[in-house]
């Protein structure tokens, strides 16, 4: 342990998300006997720790999402206490002290989620508490005495409980500001206490089961009541004693059973959020408009129709949310468009057929969603609104003409004018068809520009603000004629610099000022240098005056800083004076009043020299476990010992001027490549080039790496490496803590982390922070921080580095704003990425450089690919091709074996079963080919070859276990007796090539669920159908739905009866379907269904019995009559993982989870051209995706004119039967393994 003697000066330190469970809470707490404020959430811990008895000045103490139970012990003693913070804890009422309620400071008790059945024991005597929250427990009743005794309650919180009524003494409350009671069966409790509450500012009562008679009629008395939330209610109609609270400001009447609203609403003339969505509703009063301070207004599932709307809803010049969505809407008032200050509005699942043409006039609208509104068309948009500019797509031309050049297409000559008559009916016609055509792109490039025409603006509106300034007519001096080059000194200066009387004093460190704290001044080192700045106020001016002060003793760097930084300063400031030099010892009298006459010299220097000092580098040895990280890698610090490798991770030994990094036989590609990478990143940032990286192999390592590893003799370990490491490790999460430094105490507040990931850009240049990964603790500087919260940090982390326990190989790094480590960096996300790739620059960024931007603009060149998207789409294989592939590859099929995964081992598929896969199951197929030999001459005796092909199938639900399985046992029987004949491909479910498909002779049948899983009462609907190629032949089990049908293809429908295994089963033939596929069907249903107890019948459409077949699939429903799609459709991926963009297509054998997350997909169905956007696409390939697509729907409108397309977005999971109708056998989407 050490005692650096700084704990008793902490006021404040938040352990959140620390493992304290197991008696491993720190001893050296109870040091902190100055401590006032503590933060022990998700700690684990158990109970409460003794150390807690010596924080004697602790107020306030947050113990959330633990698992304690009670809390006798040490709490009762600490009679400062002021908060306690219990939420999401195990407690019980029996385990709450009585005494704890003694405590005459406690103001503040958070009780929620917990196991209360009953108020606590005691919990009267708690006179002076302000805030009580008891939501989220099991209370029934709630005793009188309660709120005889707190009538000084400020916020109650009684929420989701089994209350049924309050005590009569709630009416003493008399202070009470906030009350909720959501979620208690309150029933028909009148609640007649309330207009008692007259300092009550918020009232929730979200699902009390209220109506009308179980409302107070009057609440006049409740002049300041602001919030109130009724919604889950029974509710016909809004209470008429609301209409009286003139302060309303929020109102929540969602999920009621309102159907009018009365015009007294009007009186609510401070109101800013009215939700009234899930009523039944069917028109709005006029004097809603009169509302003129209302902001967000809610409607969604309602019964609105154009005529609901009041068409002076334009009134509502405050409106930024508009949500009106499921209502039966055909159009919107001209008047919504008039709310200049719409920035969100919703009018999904109506029955739009047009909109107002001033839509396009709302140019702060964020979003506008306007989704199932199948008969929607937008009106035209002002050609001025249409245009974009090339800069803003990365001065990529999307132009047709210019990417059918690039792809070595033929540019089709432009249009002849022709003179056509002035016929109004075909006008009328051509207008309206080009604004179907044009009305979806232009709809979403005005969201995408609108974000850039904005920086546009700023920056041209500034540029004429300084064109407008006249220069003076008289001649300027030689001084003031001189340009300045445009520095940004607040790198160098805070921004209050000189900006407040007194005096500011720098000292030189590494060639930059570090500002002084006020008690060091006047205390100079003999070997520094240091900036003096005076600051003087005068009838509202200030005036400076700056010297520089040079030590006797300082080196050169720190001179030439001084001096430099000193006009720096000057400059920043504005000042007209000059920078005066002071040398110690000869200081003038102006300068020794600054400090009273009273200057102490102190011999040698207390900043480090900017220069590099020529010395002897020691370096610590570490070992690093290779860990993946998302895109990045975790590094996981071990002991430096052979005892830590393991044969499938890879490990970098760092040694300082030797980097080993060590390859397990079964790490993977991707962690080498950037284990390398990051071993070179550190050779050239941190050791200048001179370390040398080596690789190391397992069992071929050198003496050198068992060496440093600890083997004195350089020999490896007798024992061969094991693997130890658990597969479901997981690295402790970093806690960034920031230290902040007061009159006389420390405290350490974590930093609040986005999303849990941790990024540089939470580091301020003015702090000093500390983040511990158990095995690192680093202590990051900023450039700007003081000398006292340096060295308050050094301390501190000593500290917390011992007061945990920790293995002798975790470390202590010191770290520096500029000279981060890659170690450090790999912390972060984003910072530093392995593979970095920038399509982010901008108009702004360019000039900053001083070069001429069209100049710029026409010398970029920023790769793009296109070419795919002009070549034609892959014809199908005839059905005779595909029949002689099939032949030839299953000849020189000699066997094959196949095998599944029963629990944790591969058995022998049974025959029957060949042919036969599930979705949670995993397959392994060994085929032994024969390979003719070559060349054989006359006489010679013919020798055979042959290959072992071992394909392993992965059902989509499947998880990696059965591959896992299948590396460790089969595939080494198999290496073992094939050797160099033997090759291994991984194939998933829907993604299997072409001479795997060949060898079920088009027989491929894919279950749900696993094999010996099935229910057998469950009805089974199996789709047919051929994905580009007759090979391409799969029987799919699809949900059974009667909208799943298609004219165009075969099904087969299974119907079980109760009675056990008999049943019934349907063949039904779609009228349009292919004859070839129809006697398929049939085949495979005899050899699926070949039992006595089961009768099969071939239905033709339209022959469909009323019985079984139309139950089988839940209802008879209308479905598609066609699948004309088929011949057209294409799935085109769009990515920028090359480093620049491409767009590639998948073959036509693609399936759902071909719909990559991290991309953007195009995908074509012959109507429309769909943008499928993945949940991790960047917002870059956004844009350059919607280009790309704009340039294949022009394309296609020239090859294709009979088939125009229009443009659609869709998001996962979001998708439409228009989209989803082109991939076979759609289901959810895949959820990645963790």
């Amino acid at each position: 342990m050490s005692y650096t003697g700084v704990l008793p000066f902490v006021r404040g330190v938040d352990f959140t998300r620390n493992d304290f469970s197991e008696e491993k809470f720190p001893e050296a707490v109870s040091l902190m006997t100055g401590v006032q404020w503590l933060k022990l959430d998700r700690t684990n811990l158990n109970e409460i720790p003794k150390e807690m008895g010596n924080l004697l000045k602790l107020e306030h103490l947050s113990l959330t999402r633990n698992n304690l139970e009670k809390l006798h012990g040490e709490l009762t003693e600490l009679n400062c206490l002021r908060t306690l913070n219990l939420r999401h804890n195990k407690v019980k009422t029996s385990g709450i002290p009585v005494e704890l309620f003694n405590l005459d400071e406690l103001t503040t008790l958070d009780l929620s989620h917990n196991n209360l059945k009953e108020v606590p024991e005691g919990l009267e005597r708690a006179r002076t508490l302000l805030v009580l929250n008891l939501s989220h427990n099991h209370i029934e009743s709630v005793p009188n005495a309660l709120f005889i005794h707190l009538t000084d309650l400020l916020f109650l919180d009684l929420s989701n409980n089994n209350l049924s009524s309050l005590p009569p003494q709630t009416r003493r409350l008399a202070n009470l500001q906030t009350l909720v009671l959501n979620n208690n069966p309150l029933g028909l409790f009148q609640f007649r206490q309330l207009p008692s509450l007259v300092n009550l500012e918020v009232l929730h009562m979200r699902n009390t089961q209220r109506s009308l008679q179980a409302f107070p009629g009057n609440l006049e008395s409740l002049v300041l009541l602001s919030d109130v939330d009724l919604a889950q209610n029974k509710l016909q109609k809004v209470p008429d004693s609301l209409y009286s609270l003139s302060n309303l400001k929020r109102l929540n009447l969602s999920d009621n059973e309102i159907t009018e609203l009365s015009t007294a609403m009007e009186l609510w003339q401070k109101l800013d959020t009215l939700n009234l969505s899930h009523n039944k509703l069917s028109s709005l009063p006029a004097s809603l408009c009169k509302i003129s301070t209302l902001r967000r207004l809610y409607l969604n599932d309602n019964q609105l129709d154009f005529e609901g709307i009041p068409s002076g809803i334009g009134k509502l010049g405050r409106l930024e949310i508009f949500s009106a969505a499921n209502n039966r809407l055909e159009m919107i008032p001209e008047g919504l468009c008039r709310c200049g200050s719409l920035r969100k509005l919703n009018l999904s699942s109506n029955r739009l057929i047009t909109l107002p043409d001033a839509i396009h006039l709302l140019n702060d609208l964020d979003a506008l969603d306007l989704h199932n509104n199948p008969d929607l068309v937008m009106p035209p948009k002002p050609k001025e609104m249409s245009r974009g500019a090339g800069l803003e797509f990365y001065n990529i031309d999307f132009s047709l003409q210019n990417q059918l050049r690039l792809a070595g297409a033929m540019v089709p000559p432009p249009p002849t004018s022709q003179n056509t008559c002035k016929d109004p009916i075909a006008r009328k016609m051509r207008l309206r068809r080009g604004r179907r055509d044009h009305e979806e792109a232009d709809q979403d490039q005005a969201k995408i520009l609108k974000g850039m025409k904005d920086v546009a603006k700023d920056k041209n509106s500034n540029k004429a603000e300084g064109d407008l300034k006249t220069e003076s007519v008289k001649p300027k001096r030689w001084d003031e004629t001189l340009e300045k080059p445009p520095l940004d000194y607040s790198e160098f200066f805070e921004e209050d610099a000189g900006r407040v009387p007194g005096i500011t004093i720098w000292e030189m460190e590494n060639f930059l000022p570090n500002q002084m704290d006020e008690v060091a001044h006047g205390k100079f080192y003999e070997g520094d240098c240091y900036i003096i700045l005076k600051t003087v106020e005068d009838e509202g001016c200030l005036h400076w005056e700056i010297y520089f002060w040079i030590g006797g003793k300082a080196s050169l760097d720190k001179k030439a800083s001084a001096a430099i930084h000193a006009v720096n300063l000057r400059n920043y400031l504005g000042a007209e004076c000059r920078t005066i030099r002071e040398e110690q010892g000869e200081e003038s009298e102006e300068f020794l009043t600054l400090f009273e006459g009273r200057i102490n010299y102190i011999e040698g220097g207390r900043t480090c020299s900017g220069f590099y000092t020529v010395e002897d580098m020691t370096y610590e040895i570490r070992l690093y476990r290779v860990h993946a990280a998302g895109a990045s890698i975790h590094l996981e610090p071990v002991s430096v010992s052979s005892d830590s490798l393991d044969p499938r991770y890879v490990f970098v030994l760092d040694t300082g001027l030797k980097i080993f990094i060590w390859y397990g036989k079964k790490a993977k590609n991707t962690l080498k490549s950037k284990a390398r990478l990051m071993a070179e990143k550190i050779n050239k940032n941190e050791r200048k080039n001179k370390a040398e990286v080596m690789t190391e192999t397992l069992g071929s390592e050198s003496k050198d790496f068992w060496y440093t590893i600890g083997d004195p003799d350089g020999n490896p370990p007798k024992d061969p490496i094991q693997e130890h490491v658990d597969p479901d490790f997981v690295p402790v999460a970093p806690r960034l803590y920031q230290v902040q430094l007061g009159m006389g105490y420390l405290e350490l507040p974590q930093v609040e982390v986005p999303h849990g990931k941790l990024v540089h850009t939470l580091l301020n240049s003015k702090n000093v922070y500390i983040l511990d990964c158990y095995l690192d603790l680093f202590v990051w500087v900023g450039k700007k921080s003081t000398r006292l919260v340096k060295a308050a940090a050094v301390k501190l982390s000593e500290e917390l580095f011992n007061m945990i326990d920790r293995p002798e190989y975790a470390l202590v790094t010191r770290v520096r704003e500029g000279t981060e480590s890659q170690v450090f960096k790999y912390k972060f996300t984003g910072w530093d990425e392995v593979i970095a790739v920038d399509f982010t620059r901008t108009a702004e960024s360019v000039q900053k450089t001083g070069a001429d931007l069209t100049k710029w603009a026409r010398q970029q060149e920023t790769k793009a690919d296109l070419t795919v998207l002009f070549t034609p789409r892959q014809q199908p294989m005839p059905l005779t091709e595909a029949h002689q592939v099939m032949e030839d590859w299953n000849e020189d099929l000699e066997a094959m074996e196949a095998f599944v995964l029963e629990g944790k081992k591969f058995v022998r598929l049974p025959e029957e079963e060949l042919g036969h896969f599930y979705s949670k199951d995993c397959y392994v197929f060994l085929c032994r080919y024969w390979i003719p030999a070559d060349d054989i001459e006359e006489g010679e005796p013919m020798e055979e070859d042959f290959q072992c092909v071992v394909y392993f199938w992965q059902g989509r639900e499947a998880g990696n276990m059965g591959w896992l399985t299948f590396t460790f046992t089969l595939q080494k029987k198999f290496q073992t007796l094939f050797k160099d004949k033997l090759e291994v491909v991984r194939t998933h479910q829907q993604q299997e090539n072409m001479k795997f498909m060949a060898h079920f002779k088009r027989k491929f049948i894919i279950h749900q669920g696993k094999r010996k899983q099935k229910d057998a009462n469950a009805v089974e609907f199996y789709h047919l159908r051929s994905n580009g190629s007759a090979l391409y032949t799969r029987l799919i089990q699809i949900r059974p739905d009667a909208s799943a049908l298609n004219s165009a293809f075969c099904y087969i429908l299974n119907v079980p009866f109760e009675q056990g295994d008999s049943g019934i089963i349907y063949v039904w033939i779609g009228s349009k379907a292919d004859p070839d596929e129809a006697r398929l069907v049939q085949e495979i249903a005899e050899d699926m269904f070949n039992s006595p107890w089961v009768s099969m019948q071939v239905l033709a459409e339209g022959e469909e019995p009323d019985n079984f077949f139309w139950v089988g699939l839940n209802g008879k429903k209308p479905y598609d009559q066609d699948a004309n799609f088929m011949e057209y459709t294409r799935l085109f991926r769009c990515s920028n993982e090359k480093g620049y963009f491409i767009v590639t297509e998948k073959c036509s054998d693609f399936c759902q989870d071909d719909l990559a997350d991290d991309d953007i997909m195009i995908l074509d169905n012959g109507e429309q051209v769909f943008l499928w956007l993945g949940a991790k696409c960047s917002e870059v390939e956004i844009k350059l995706a919607y280009k790309s697509a704009q340039v294949y729907i022009q394309h296609m409108r020239a090859k294709q004119p009979d088939k125009p397309r229009k443009l659609f977005l869709t998001l996962k999971n979001k998708e439409s039967k228009r989209f989803t109708k082109c991939f076979h056998g759609w289901g959810l989407h895949k959820i990645p393994p963790e």
